[in-house]
């Protein structure tokens, strides 16, 4: 899972970045990689009742996505290349100065990924025109361009099942999950997002919150025993990094299961909606393909019993088949057979 921070220069989103990672990172309008350990009190809480040799939280790769040399630049091609490897697209907006306009950003921003893909789509239905193919996939296009002319992006158009596999080569730009990162001064770091910042975005079918790069840069610096007191002195009652991961993994439609034991706990990724036997499949790709049964507690329930035992015993650990759609906080143990 890979989300990219995008934005015009001095929006903040490279010192975001940094605060995020724990990198140090300059300002050159190159590509940047970094992982982010993503916190979760339920691992922490299994970890302490296993005593494992090792924790292992889930992780999002975050990539510091090269912009426009220059306000008013187009984006070049090495920044559009970039855009298309990420899942999610977190567009960071310069509002901790008074000359920052969010606002104006949001729009010119989202409009320079409309005219890619309506860049794209227009190559594509000229070549089918002289191939004489007036077939499914040319009504498809047209559909797009119709609404990308409207000044409107892709995220904003419904799309059936059938026709977002037949889109997806495409790679459109403007289809890619959008969160607004509203980089706020320090002061306004606890205040709520401004109702327009909120109805703006939403109108581009993304979402938007506030954070302060400024505040998570210091937070970094502090050690963990001084975190909190720094938090409430602002208002706060956690770090802007939760947040952030939160709106990601909603966003990117993520949740997490655990796997325990006395050797390793670990949180896992998988998209809401997967089965047992994809789950398997993320932990080791023999489990998926020699899948047989999941041993299934969900986290709250295995806490109420208190240990494995107690909990077999009250049927909240249950068997479960391939199909068995995994949970948010679902713990599994996979059995499985020899590998086809």
């Amino acid at each position: 899972m890979r989300a990219g921070l995008a934005g015009y220069s001095r929006s903040g989103k490279t010192s975001l970045f940094n605060a995020l990672t724990g990198l140090r990172r300059g300002p050159e309008a190159k590509l940047h990689l970094g992982a982010i350990k993503v916190p979760d009190p339920r691992l922490d809480r299994l970890s302490a009742i296993f005593k494992p040799k090792k924790t292992t939280p889930a992780e999002v790769v975050l990539a510091d996505l090269p912009g426009p040399r220059s306000k008013g630049a187009s984006l070049e091609a090495e920044a559009l290349q970039a855009l298309r490897e990420v899942d999610a697209l977190c567009l960071v907006l310069r509002a901790f100065e008074a000359d920052g306009e969010p606002r104006r950003d949001l729009r010119d921003y989202d409009a320079e990924l409309i005219v890619s893909d309506l860049a794209a789509a227009e190559k594509r239905i000229h070549r089918l025109r002289q191939e004489r193919n007036s077939g499914g996939e040319m009504a498809e296009l047209t559909r797009v361009t119709t609404h990308l002319e409207s000044g409107a992006p892709l995220r904003t158009l419904t799309m059936s099942d059938a026709e977002e596999t037949a889109l997806a080569h495409f790679g459109f730009l403007s289809r890619k999950p959008m969160l607004v990162v509203v980089n706020v001064a320090e002061t306004e770091a606890a205040k709520p997002l401004s109702l327009e910042l909120t109805v703006a975005a939403r109108a581009l079918g993304a979402e938007a919150i506030p954070l302060s790069a400024e505040v998570e840069a210091e937070i970094a610096e502090l050690p963990a025993a001084e975190q909190p007191d720094y938090l409430a002195s602002l208002g706060l009652s956690e770090p802007a990094r939760a947040v952030f991961l939160r709106a990601v993994y909603a966003l990117l439609k993520q949740i997490s299961f655990f796997t325990v034991g006395e050797d390793e706990v670990r949180a896992w990724t998988i998209r809401r909606g997967d089965r047992a036997a994809r789950a398997a499949g993320k932990i080791h790709s023999d489990l998926e393909k020699s899948f047989v049964r999941a041993e299934v507690v969900h986290y709250d329930d295995f806490i109420i019993a208190g240990n494995e035992h107690r909990a077999r015993e009250t049927g909240r650990l249950r068997l479960e088949g391939k199909d068995y759609v995994v949970q948010d906080g679902d713990i599994l143990q996979i059995r499985a057979g020899r590998a086809k």
